[in-house]
């Protein structure tokens, strides 16, 4: 077994990612789209699922909960800044 490999890892497709953000498909598009006024670059990169260009894609779910978690904890750091 290779030392490097990466521990399970369990990746959502977009269906999957906006059931957990509660966001629209045409959101979470925007938030990767850097031509987007609404881009996040905090926002976790999809990861292709196929060799093709146009290959399904999808997103590492510990990255999606590590982003909830953080603009979670930035609510509690505006109000006490407030």
């Amino acid at each position: 077994m290779n030392s490097t490999a990466l521990p399970h890892q369990k990746i959502l497709r977009i269906p999957d990612v906006q059931k957990k953000t509660g966001m629209s498909r045409s959101t979470i598009y925007s938030k990767l789209n850097p031509s987007s006024k609404y881009f996040d670059p905090t926002f976790p990169k999809p990861i292709r699922l196929g060799n093709g260009p146009a290959s399904s894609v999808g997103l590492i779910e510990s990255e999606i909960d590590a982003w909830i978690e953080v603009r979670a904890a930035a609510r509690y750091v505006a109000k006490e800044a407030a």
